[in-house]
């Protein structure tokens, strides 16, 4: 979900639809020009955000999975400009900025979250594509957090500047599934990341850092096999917090708004397997899980209008798009 400089929401659809709706009477139009996804399992069409300057240069940046001629996948990030003044809301100008390295078999763990950091720089996560080791490799973009210009060429100024050409791009290592990312009012990076079988996490993101995946985590494989815990590698970052049993993040704000002054910087997480929204105080370096509300419902993202009330996205053929506030 992605809020427009005049309150209209731009909601993506995994089967591949671009969606923009009208919060004051409801109406929803399907974007045209959105190029062909690989649907299925965790693939489809992924994220959605806006550049800082959209009002002047119209640059809406998605993410989504797509076959090669191989049959395999990979995420991939593009960015196109969106016409709003025609007939119907239109993608032009469209650019590929991003994928994932190498393709793979199978539909998991794209992760394809994007965010914008307070300084214009976009950030990328890249899941493991469920192949583990490569989240621990330099010539593998895979189970990493990529920090790119707007335009996608690489800073000269990413931590990672003697390990060949495409680590270049990373900012950090080790990592599983992502399916939030947020900046909070100091310009830290939050990321949460879904574990294994249980041992999900809340990660506050440090430049150059590496953390741990697939050589710790707070879980256990799916097959029972045990995972290190972190306290046995202390080299590798552990996570400001940890869920277990598992709560399935996806979704993530740090909430700024008027309407909920108690939550005044803290995190707000979907839980898919939990069925919740779960709020997180956060200080300085420090989360501490401090409620949990019971949705009845898989939840798949979370955002902040423009007036401070909050959304959750369902997930599934059903799901809703529902406003919270007082």
């Amino acid at each position: 979900m992605a809020f427009l400089p005049n309150g209209d929401m731009l909601v993506t659809e995994k089967s591949g639809r671009l969606q923009l709706v009208q919060l004051n009477n409801g109406t929803v139009t399907t974007v045209q020009g959105v190029p062909e996804v690989a649907y299925g399992g965790q693939g489809g069409l992924g994220d959605v955000v806006l550049h800082p300057n959209f009002a002047e240069n119209r640059w809406a940046y998605f993410s989504y999975a797509q076959q090669d001629n191989t049959g395999k996948k990979g995420a991939v990030v593009v960015r196109a400009q969106l016409d709003l003044d025609s007939q119907l809301p239109t993608l032009e100008n469209l650019e590929m900025i991003w994928q994932q390295t190498p393709t793979a078999t199978g539909s998991s763990h794209y992760s394809h979250r994007l965010a914008f950091s307070p300084d214009g720089y976009l950030f990328i996560t890249s899941g493991d594509r469920e192949r583990q080791a490569p989240a621990q490799k330099w010539d593998q973009n895979l189970g990493k957090i990529i920090r790119l210009h707007d335009d996608g060429t690489v800073p000269s100024d990413n931590p990672f500047q003697d390990q060949g050409e495409l680590a270049k791009s990373f900012w950090t290592l080790g990592h599983r599934n992502m399916l939030g990312m947020v900046f909070d009012a100091r310009g830290q990076l939050w990321v949460h990341e879904m574990g294994p079988r249980h041992g999900d996490e809340l990660n506050l993101i440090v430049p150059g850092d590496n953390y741990g995946w697939p050589l710790v985590s707070w879980g256990n494989h799916y097959s029972g096999l045990p995972i290190p815990d972190h306290d046995t590698r202390p080299e590798f970052h552990a996570p400001e917090l940890y869920w277990v049993p598992t709560i399935a993040p996806s979704g993530l704000i740090i909430y700024d708004g008027v309407l909920f002054p108690q939550w005044q910087g803290h995190a707000l997480i979907g839980g898919l397997k939990s069925e919740a929204l779960i709020r997180v105080q956060l200080d300085g370096q420090h989360a501490k899980e401090i409620e949990r509300f019971d949705m009845g419902a898989r939840i798949r993202d979370v955002a902040q209008g423009p007036d401070g009330a909050v959304w959750v996205l369902e997930d599934g053929k059903k799901g809703r798009l529902l406003k919270l506030d007082p």
